[in-house]
């Protein structure tokens, strides 16, 4: 079969990357690479190289709709189908029995391969090597892919994938429309039930539809909602102002569901509500600006649905509207994150409950009356169900996400660079920053040496 898709020069890196963990006796290697850097062309050149030398691969995928979006990728990558199969993983660990026996076992989303359906195949042919791929190798932030891959490998940042034009730029807005204090937790995430609830109030799709109007009028646009009765009820109020707007979900027939998504691609639609359906893998290039209206303590949700309006077009500037504070939770989606492929340890619950000054941005204690950072008088409020006053949209910067942590922030910081930004956010002077990668024991540039000399005299440490 003739090869028709060419390789960018950090995936042909990241290929070889693997290669050099299977040849140092690897038998598991989880491959990391954000979202819209092309993980399923290296999947695809992988099984290519595989079943050319007629090795059986099993590709394992958790969603019908991205059966037939890899298999033509795998197709223009002139993967021999003859030696690989793209499967559910739900089909594949029900009918153990009667399948093949892969030499290569490719797990995408590999994020999702600590659930007993995953460990059950993965146990059932221990002989196979197993690729994994993602672009947060987490579960539920609480990481410990480790029971199932021995080697972690990562490729290019998100940052860098935007500056080179494989990615594009995006704006980010936020405000809150719910307040999700007093939701309870279930399996990791905000208790579905509650959430909907939450959400299902009339002023949040009216609202969503006055800043979409203002921010990203025009663009087209997927909103990720908490349940189908919001979906339904947001794609109602887009279309009582003249908007072309659809709903999906689960439960939406195949073919409707196709034929909507077909129109979406066609511009005939141009908002698309949906629950759980467009997030990973899904490829909706020509998607410009996305809608959260979901909260989530899910890193991994955050950062694919986040960044689906993020896939390259000349020209474009991806808008993402945040109405339920995902941003505070998770960061920004292009972060530098570290990646580990051991566990977190849990950290005890915290009780304290804590607020945010309007002023500062400083964080307390909500029993403060009074902010102890610029003495800002808190008014008493009665607790209502919703705030029903128009919500002005922020563009955040990275900067104003640090100006809002607390000075014990810089703990968590891992570079020189993200140190220096911090100081700079906080007001700080260039002297804290040097201070604080000394106490951290960050690697401060060479050009700053003078610096880290005069404070190590200054403090006897030398």
């Amino acid at each position: 079969m003739i090869q028709i898709i060419q390789l960018r020069p950090y995936q042909t890196e990241l290929i070889n990357s693997i290669k050099s963990e299977l040849r140092k006796g690897k038998r598991s290697v989880c491959a990391v690479l954000g979202c819209g850097g092309g993980k399923s062309v290296i999947q695809g050149m992988i099984a290519k190289g595989a079943t050319d030398k007629h090795n059986r691969v099993l590709f394992l995928v958790h969603r019908q709709e991205l059966c037939s979006q890899i298999t033509n990728t795998f197709t223009a990558c002139g993967v021999n189908f003859d030696y690989c199969s793209v499967s559910m993983v739900q089909t594949v660990t029900r009918r153990l029995a009667k399948t093949p026996k892969p030499a290569l076992i490719i797990t995408d989303e590999a994020h999702h391969a600590l659930s007993d359906t995953y460990k059950r195949i993965y146990d059932y042919f221990p002989e196979a090597l197993r690729l994994g791929f993602t672009a947060t190798p987490c579960r539920m932030n609480e990481g410990g892919l480790g029971e199932v891959f021995d080697s972690l490998v990562t490729s290019v940042s998100t940052t860098w994938l935007i500056e080179n034009n494989f990615l594009s730029p995006y704006r980010y807005y936020s405000v809150k429309l719910a307040d999700t204090d007093g939701v309870h937790t279930r399996q990791g995430d905000y208790d579905k039930t509650e959430i909907a609830e939450l959400m299902e109030k009339s002023v949040i799709y009216g609202e969503t539809v006055s800043n979409y109007l203002k921010i990203a009028d025009g663009t087209k646009t997927i909103v990720y909602c908490a349940s189908i009765e919001a979906s339904k009820k947001t794609a109602e109020q887009f279309q009582s102002v003249g908007i072309t707007a659809a709903h999906l979900d689960g439960n939406t027939p195949k073919a409707e569901r196709e034929q909507t998504m077909q129109d979406f691609r066609n511009d005939k639609i141009q908002v698309l509500c949906n629950v759980d359906l467009f997030g990973e893998g899904l490829d909706v290039p020509d998607c410009e600006c996305v809608i959260l209206l979901r909260p989530t303590k899910s890193l991994t949700l955050y950062i694919q649905q986040s960044m689906r309006s993020m896939r390259y077009k000349q020209g474009k500037t991806a808008i993402i509207i945040d109405h339920v504070g995902n941003v505070f939770r998770h960061g920004f989606p292009d972060d530098k994150r570290e990646w580990s492929l051991s566990s977190k340890k849990r950290k005890e619950k915290n009780t304290v409950l804590v607020k945010e000054c309007p002023n500062c941005f400083h964080v307390m204690r909500n029993t403060c009356t009074e902010c102890p950072e610029c003495g800002y008088a808190f008014e008493k409020e009665e607790r209502s169900e919703i705030q029903t006053k128009q919500a002005e949209l922020q563009e955040l910067q990275k900067t104003d996400l640090l100006k809002m942590q607390p000075s014990s922030y810089y703990k968590q910081i891992k570079t020189f660079d993200e140190m220096k930004l911090f100081c700079k956010a906080k007001g700080y002077k260039f002297a804290w920053c040097i201070h604080k990668c000394i106490e951290l024991g960050i690697n401060v540039p060479q050009k700053y040496q003078y610096m880290m000399k005069f404070l190590n005299v200054r403090e006897g440490r030398i």
